[in-house]
């Protein structure tokens, strides 16, 4: 992926997802990546940010508890979701694996989620998909 979609650090970022020889370029500033948990069977979310120093993850939420998705000390309850703002640096890649135990992770933007199999336009089924701050 890094010869496909390198980060050179200008103004202007996009994300890049790349599977299995694919790699797609959305022009984003800012996604929620959502998931359900293969056991629970209720959604987890979370808000990132692209930027020059990486993909940052803003917020989480999850809807309920248990099962190895317990919520931290600090989350709150809000609207019957648990959320919390993880703190970590940047990350200058996300490696997101499945299970196919629970259905695709889905990309959310401006209202708008589509599968990663949509996005990339072939299924990704449990092959991992790779997520990164690039240049447009």
């Amino acid at each position: 992926m890094a010869a496909a979609c390198a980060h050179r650090g200008g103004a202007g970022l996009s994300l890049c997802l790349a599977s299995l020889g694919v790699v797609k370029t959305l022009s984003i500033a800012a996604f929620t990546l959502v998931w359900t948990h293969s056991v629970e069977k209720v959604d987890w979310q979370e808000d990132w940010r692209v930027t020059p120093h990486g993909l940052q993850l803003v917020q989480a939420r999850v809807k309920g508890s248990g099962a190895g998705m317990e919520p931290p000390p600090e989350a709150r309850l809000v609207d019957g979701w648990f959320q919390w703002q993880p703190a970590r640096p940047p990350m200058p890649q996300v490696l997101l694996g499945n299970s196919g135990a629970a259905g695709e992770w889905r990309l959310c933007n401006d209202g708008s989620c589509r599968t990663l199999s949509e996005i990339l336009g072939h299924p990704i089924g449990a092959n991992v998909t790779t997520m990164q701050a690039c240049d447009p």
